[in-house]
């Protein structure tokens, strides 16, 4: 999990005794509530009689966690002897499981990516209405480039205001109509018209939609041709200081290879300071909290700032090169041709600047945790004496820490077809701290896949969380993301609220003492003092998902209003 995803965390984990350390034997099937349809085959598949003693324990967790976050695998970052021996292992025990390689006959899929390290000019000015400013590079503003070009600059463009940089033709919402930018460069506020109010009705009320992250914003500026998009950073709607915005902008960035080199991208994207965007707007003879609170309105329309202009650059260094995906399968039964995918990252951030001592960024909880819940899951499915009826896909992804990079390019470039994907299930940073009597889902509400996870929380003695920060749109932030974006409904969900045994508080402890600690520093190395037995209920919990999943016939769907609901109509259509 990522700051250069602009996260900020909810927490999750926890299981009951007939799951954990003995078997899922003794726990009494459910009936999931998201599909009408059951055949005898589901009933069979499903059955937790089908999974073996001890498959899936806090021995196994601890095995494979151990493996992944050791310092041989040098904090397991991509283009370094890291990538090259945290993939292998991985590849190694799939291949020792018995799982197949891809369709290729390949346990890797080839990740083409691009290290841009962008250099923008120390100012940028802007010009117009009499009016003559100096932004400061990293005071004023931040500003990047997806273009792989050793100079990018951007000359004289005019500036516009379009609200929220939203086209949500489901709330009949467009923030560009009757407003061309073919050339121009866009400045618009950060997050979504719904985050500004108390309507839990406007767009989804406080909780944020996709709409409101900032990747979706250069999208749609890029979409309608604009040379530039500069998003206003405001802390509260933001969710993270202008310090994080800082730390993601001014570092390398990995981005995947496109044929057009970034072509279709904006020339400039970037953020203002408050301050900066203040000045701007007052520069054009505009009032930034009046336009604020206009842009908040049903029927706002976008207008330019006055005759302002914008000169910058941004000098590239690009370094090319391949990673890869580590993906294996266990083909189904009777229907091999219907996937249900796991997922976790592999990727962390190497050898760094050394604290304490320690330069190795280990990952241990980041995302260490994920493959050895990815692996002890797979270990339990080729282990289990009746194998599942739909195929079951084992996916490690690289660049998570760089933006979700081998997700979004398994997504774009399927080895399984994704109408055939029944859903991905993936795995991102669970707690070593006991059993949870929580099972937290994030993006509560969009899928049929929260009861699925419901009905597998009830075995264990567990309640359902929503989401409890859904303002910071973490349902946007982790890999199962790429797979919503194109209609395939994921499920991202953990306990990590409630200790069975120490209540509400110590995992409350726990988790700032890891966020403030520990996060994306050397010091998230393996503890043997961990207790991994709330990892290991999750795995199980996410066992029962997908074993269900996999024994019946039928597609979760997503809830009406979801906004990934019309890329999967779409896709199956094309079924």
């Amino acid at each position: 999990m990522s700051f250069s995803t602009r996260r900020f965390f909810s927490w999750r984990r926890t299981a009951p005794v007939c799951l954990l350390g003995l078997s899922l034997a003794g726990c009494q099937s459910q009936t999931s509530t998201a599909t009408t349809e059951t055949t005898t085959e589901a009933k069979t598949e499903s059955d937790p009689a089908a999974t073996p003693t001890g498959a899936i324990s806090t021995a196994s967790i601890r095995k494979y966690l151990q493996a992944v976050s050791s310092d041989d695998m040098q904090g397991r970052k991509p283009f370094t002897v890291g990538e090259e021996r945290s993939t292998k292992y991985l590849a190694d025990q799939f291949k020792q499981l018995g799982l197949k390689p891809g369709p290729d006959g390949s346990y890797f899929q080839a990740v083409p990516m691009v290290e841009i390290t962008g250099t923008p000019a120390a100012t940028m000015q802007i010009k117009g209405n009499g009016q003559n400013l100096s932004f400061t590079y990293k005071t004023d503003f931040v500003a990047f480039t997806q273009r792989e070009q050793p100079q990018v600059p951007v000359s004289n463009s005019p500036l516009v205001f379009a609200g929220y940089g939203v086209v949500a033709p489901e709330y009949k919402w467009d923030d560009y109509a009757g407003l061309d930018v073919k050339g121009k460069t866009v400045v618009v506020l950060v997050n979504d018209p719904g985050n500004a109010g108390n309507d839990t009705t406007f767009f989804n009320g406080k909780a944020m939609t996709y709409y409101g992250r900032w990747t979706y914003k250069y999208e749609e500026a890029a979409r309608h041709g604009a040379a530039g998009v500069l998003i206003v950073h405001d802390t509260k709607p933001a969710a993270y200081p202008w310090s994080v915005v800082l730390s993601g902008a001014t570092s390398p960035k990995l981005r995947a290879q496109t044929p057009n080199k970034g072509a279709d991208k904006c020339a400039l994207e970037g953020w203002l300071t408050m301050d900066a965007a203040k000045k701007l707007f007052q520069a054009a003879g505009q009032n930034y909290d009046q336009l604020y609170a206009a842009a908040n309105k049903p029927g706002f329309r976008p207008r330019p700032l006055g005759d302002l202009t914008l000169t910058a650059s941004i000098a590239n260094k690009l370094r090319r090169q391949t990673s890869r995906n580590v993906l294996a399968v266990l083909p189904g039964t009777t229907r091999a041709n219907e996937y249900i995918v796991y997922s976790a990252h592999w990727d962390h951030f190497g050898v760094g600047k050394a604290i304490a001592g320690d330069s190795i960024y280990n990952g241990a909880v980041d995302d260490g945790t994920g493959l050895a819940a990815l692996l002890s899951i797979a270990e339990a499915f080729q282990k289990a004496p009746q194998k599942p009826a739909r195929s079951i896909v084992f996916l490690a992804v690289t660049g998570e820490e760089q933006g979700l990079l081998g997700s979004a390019y398994y997504a774009q470039h399927p080895p399984y077809p994704l109408n055939k994907t029944v859903a991905d299930l993936n795995m991102d940073m669970l707690w070593p701290y006991g059993e949870m009597k929580d099972l937290t889902v994030i993006g509560y509400g969009q899928s049929e896949l929260e009861d699925y996870a419901r009905a597998a929380a009830k075995e264990q003695d567990r309640y359902v969380l929503p989401d409890q920060t859904p303002e910071t749109g973490m349902f946007y932030r982790s890999d199962h993301f790429n797979f919503a974006h194109v209609g395939v409904p994921s499920l991202y969900a953990s306990g990590g609220f409630e200790s069975r045994t120490r209540g509400k508080e110590y995992i409350a402890e726990q988790r700032q003492n890891y966020t403030t600690n520990m996060y994306h520093k050397p010091a998230d190395q393996f503890d043997p003092s961990w207790d991994l037995s709330g990892i290991a209920q999750d795995a199980q919990l996410y066992f029962r998902v997908g074993q269900r999943l996999a024994g019946e016939t039928t597609f979760p769907q997503w809830r009406a209003g979801s906004e990934f609901k019309g890329a999967r109509d779409k896709s199956m259509n094309g079924r």
